[in-house]
């Protein structure tokens, strides 16, 4: 767990990071020191795929924090839905007793395409309606007396959402460190202009703004690292610094997801994720069911 000490109260949100080595996420607790009042960002449920076992440290830990800071929670958000873990929102919120569970409100034709997909039948819904609160793109919220606010920026998925806590941005898959670029864009509705375009937005924030991703994949085995600024990501992403046309950009990044594999939990973890991080109902023996899809990706 790495912390950041706060400096101005009503702007500098304390921001404790939790490192999950297994899929290389790092989940988030955003504080407002002045009030102890904080939001969770893109939390995580363990599960290991070949046991096909859902078990809660990650969250756990999470939780213990949470106690240990006497914090109350607001919201416990999600940036995107995730192919590449579980989410904890719903385990966290029936163990803490509060928090709003939200996520962008393009969230619904994410589900529509992938509850066809698993087959969830006629009584899943795909209006949202799984999370407390869809965020619209430019919409203020407040985690304690921090001004914050959701930000649209679709490319890695037509739903992804960065939100800005007062001088910390949390952008989820679309960027990542400096030295590693960008998310992928061949995800259903991914769209690699769209991203460039995500990214311009960001660009635009304050140079000095911190920046917070949601993975890190240690380029050359350095170690992990997920705080970077918004000026530092203009001038040395690898990817999509600043004088690297969209066309390059582009080109680029179909290029190289044209090489890359699968990740391994995308399915499993998408069938919970559009759920916002409920697992599927009990079926008659009572116990619970992940479905694999054939020849569907």
């Amino acid at each position: 767990m790495n912390t950041q000490r706060n400096t101005q109260p009503n702007n500098h949100p304390e921001v404790l990071s939790f490192y999950d080595k297994a899929t290389n996420t790092i989940s988030y607790i955003v504080i407002d020191p002045a009030t102890k009042h904080a939001a969770i960002v893109d939390s995580v449920l363990d599960y290991d795929p070949k046991a096909g076992r859902v078990s809660t440290a990650s969250a756990d830990e999470m939780i213990a924090a949470v106690k240990a800071h006497d914090l109350t929670i607001d919201w416990i958000v999600e940036t995107h839905v995730h192919a590449d873990h579980f989410s904890a929102a719903q385990y966290l919120q029936q163990h803490i007793g509060s928090g709003v569970i939200g996520i962008g409100g393009q969230i619904a034709p994410v589900q529509s395409n992938f509850a066809d997909m698993f087959d969830m039948g006629i009584d899943f819904k795909t209006d949202g309606s799984q999370f407390d609160h869809l965020f619209q793109d430019g919409e203020s919220f407040k985690v304690g007396t921090i001004e914050a606010k959701a930000i649209y920026t679709p490319g890695h998925t037509p739903a992804c959402m960065s939100y800005l806590i007062g001088d910390a941005v949390f952008v989820g898959d679309t960027l990542f460190m400096p030295d590693y670029g960008t998310a992928r864009c061949d995800f259903p509705g991914g769209d690699a202009h769209a991203l460039y375009a995500s990214v311009q937005r960001l660009f635009t924030l304050p140079p000095e703004t911190r920046m917070f991703t949601a993975h890190d994949y240690q380029p050359g085995g350095r170690e992990p690292a997920w705080e970077t600024t918004v000026g530092e990501q203009k001038a040395k992403n690898v990817q999509i610094r600043e004088g690297i046309s969209e066309d390059e950009f582009v080109a680029m990044r179909q290029k190289r997801d044209a090489t890359l594999a699968a990740p391994v939990l995308i399915l499993p973890s998408l069938q919970v994720n559009i759920r916002g991080g409920d697992l599927p109902d009990p079926s008659g023996n009572g116990r619970r069911y992940l479905k694999i899809p054939l020849n569907a990706m």
